[in-house]
């Protein structure tokens, strides 16, 4: 895994200094602490740290072509380089290194950027071609790795592998982008749509940007997509097979590396399966790793423990307290936009406590969002179903209606909360998955937000691009549109930015096996009923893995990493509460109506009402602020 920069001229290829190039790099360094290079040429300058993975000694970046007509620096890992070396190599391709870096370049020069469709893996690259005086810019195809670009004033383009890259050049224009305030209060994160500064882009996962010297800027270009068009056909036990034909391929692909590797392990679901079909897969026994919590609600390390022993592992655990509130400025300085998700915390010590052993950990994120894994995805394929029953102005007269009658009850038994549910049924499907999906939904942004704000951000709404994005999928019913939600949106905004900030903090590989695209497309043709039956989700998967483990390892409820920020606002963060209203960065920037905020953070410390989420939310935008500079 490493971390990547650099400058593209698009008009005149003026001189690069190699020094500000170093400076992005050094940035990074958290990204690649084993090494680093530069490489400049007229208009053009790439830079590269590296954490060796693959061929340790023998694929130093920048790294030129054979024949040195293209140079490329590299961020991630290609699992199916061996076969691409042998494809390339029968088409007359040669090849100096035995690791993955030199077969992008060598794929490029073969098929151009239809070698993108190619490429097994996670990455975000830029490869310049000094024949065509071209710059590609590609991301993978979940969004895995990330990739930041922004136009500069000299008209050069910078690309870096994290905001923070982009920020050590002098020339980056600080300035907030409005509408990515309104995002991150929806989402509690900036979506890849946008960035907190105005003028940053994020390279959406999937995509590519091809520049080339003397041509404008163009937009970035799709080069891949999940489809929930069409069923596959076959015997439940036949699907069953391949899925974990596939399964299997995908955990075996992400084993390879020349450094000690290992797994996260919290003991559900998707970490134990990972682990189970590791140690199938391997030789030797594998290390694995989890976090618990002296707070007996929110530890799962009994289960670790057990999966553990269950395949001879080792184990390696440790005690936490879940009050790492002190460390919020670290996440700030992780992260640079401002981040919200909270579990941010636990996610670290894992990665921390891994990095003592392991250069390389095998995660289960993504089968949630790929199987129906959620519980919000089921209710929005229940609620679907309902909306087909009854005519849209019917719907929308009748649950709007009781909706706004019936009490909020947010303190009561999840079957009593029928607010919520009636409000949902009255909106069309995709503004009620948004409406779940978000934090704090447009008529409480609107509470906090000031007059001037509300002027700044005009008609735009953070639903609105959701909403599009499920409008326009490849689907066929409800489920399909909620986990394409979850996979296109959600899961590279929130998920996978968390796994990778956290992980690269460390200097720590992270590989999600299950979000290998070919068995992701194998779960999107799959039938509904093979995704959740029975109020179950991730049906046929748990099927599947039944050989390998029990039970209550597999049909228990779904605990993630919890972190009591509830409390901690009632406690040691109760003065960060009320500076949020006041003397903080964030009461500075008029966005906020303060007299609200204030209201909210006392309510909190109070005990009268439950804002945590919200606080922190407002607490991490605000140290944000403040470390970017901008009030």
């Amino acid at each position: 895994m490493c971390g990547i920069a650099g400058l593209f001229h698009l008009d005149t290829p003026k001189p690069v200094d190699p020094l500000r190039i170093e400076r992005m790099c050094d940035a990074l360094v958290h990204r690649g602490p084993d090494g680093g290079g530069v490489w400049i040429a007229p208009g053009v300058g790439l830079g590269h740290r590296r954490l060796s993975i693959i061929d340790v000694a023998g694929s130093p970046q920048p790294m030129a072509s054979v024949d040195g007509r293209a140079i490329l620096v590299f961020n991630g890992e290609i699992y199916n380089y061996r076969e691409l070396r042998a494809e390339l190599r029968a088409l007359g391709a040669t090849f100096r290194t035995d690791g993955d870096s030199e077969v992008i370049l060598a794929a490029w020069q073969q098929w151009g950027r239809d070698c993108l469709s190619r490429l097994h893996g996670m990455f975000a690259f830029a490869l310049y071609d000094l024949t065509e005086r071209t710059l590609l810019l590609a991301r993978d195809r979940f969004g895995v790795k990330p990739l930041f670009y922004a136009p500069l004033s000299d008209g050069s383009l910078a690309f870096a592998s994290e905001l923070k890259g982009l920020l050590a050049h002098p020339l980056l224009r600080r300035e907030i982008d409005p509408l990515a305030v309104e995002d991150y209060l929806a989402w509690g994160y900036v979506p890849d749509h946008r960035s907190i500064l105005a003028g940053v882009h994020k390279l959406p996962a999937g995509h590519s940007l091809l520049l080339r010297a003397g041509a404008p800027l163009p937009g970035p270009v799709q080069w891949w997509d999940l489809s929930f068009a069409e069923r596959l056909r076959g015997k439940p036990a036949d699907l069953e097979a391949e899925l974990l034909h596939l399964l299997r391929q995908a955990v075996s692909s992400r084993m390879v590396a020349d450094v000690p590797l290992g797994a996260f392990l919290s003991g559900g679901v998707d970490s134990s399966s990972v682990v189970a079909l590791m140690a199938e897969a391997s030789a030797t026994p594998v290390r694995t790793c989890s976090i618990g919590f002296d707070v007996g609600a929110l530890d799962e390390t009994g289960y670790a423990d057990r999966v553990a022993r269950q395949f001879g592992t080792h184990h390696q655990a440790r005690t936490v307290s879940p009050d790492d509130f002190e460390h919020a400025d670290d996440l700030v300085g992780m992260f640079d936009e401002p981040f919200a998700d909270a579990s941010a915390l636990p996610t670290w010590r894992v990665c921390q406590l891994a990095r003592e052993t392991v250069t390389v950990a095998l995660s289960g994120d993504g089968a949630d969002e790929a199987f129906g894994g959620y519980r919000r995805q089921r209710f929005h394929h229940h609620e679907e179903r309902l909306r087909g029953l009854l005519p849209a102005g019917v719907r929308t007269r009748l649950f709007g209606t009781l909706g706004a009658l019936y009490p909020k009850a947010d303190w009561a038994p999840r079957p009593l909360r029928a607010k919520t549910t009636l409000l949902a049924l009255a909106e069309p499907g995709e503004a009620a998955y948004a409406r779940a999906l978000a934090i704090n939904d447009p008529a409480a942004r609107d509470r906090l937000f000031s007059e001037g704000f509300l002027r700044l951000r005009g008609d735009y709404r953070a639903e609105q691009p959701l909403i599009a994005m499920m409008r326009g999928a490849s689907a066929r019913s409800g489920l399909d549109r909620a986990q394409y939600a979850d996979l296109r949106f959600w899961l590279p905004g929130d998920i996978l930015t968390k796994v990778d900030r956290t992980s690269m903090a460390v200097s720590l590989e992270a590989r999600e096996p299950l979000l290998d695209h070919r068995l992701v497309e194998f779960a999107a043709g799959l039938p509904e009923a093979l995704r959740v039956r029975g109020g179950q989700g991730k049906w046929l998967m748990k099927a599947a893995m039944r050989r390998y483990l029990p039970d209550d390892i597999l049909f228990r409820p779904k605990q993630g990493f919890v972190t009591p920020i509830s409390a901690w606002f009632r406690g040691p963060l109760a003065g960060a509460a009320r500076a949020i209203a006041g003397s903080a960065p964030l009461a500075r920037t008029g966005w906020f109506d303060t007299a609200r905020l204030g209201i909210i953070a006392e309510a909190h410390i109070a005990g009268q009402r439950d804002h945590g989420r919200l606080l922190w939310q407002l607490m991490m935008l605000d140290r944000s602020l403040d470390r970017l500079g901008i009030v």
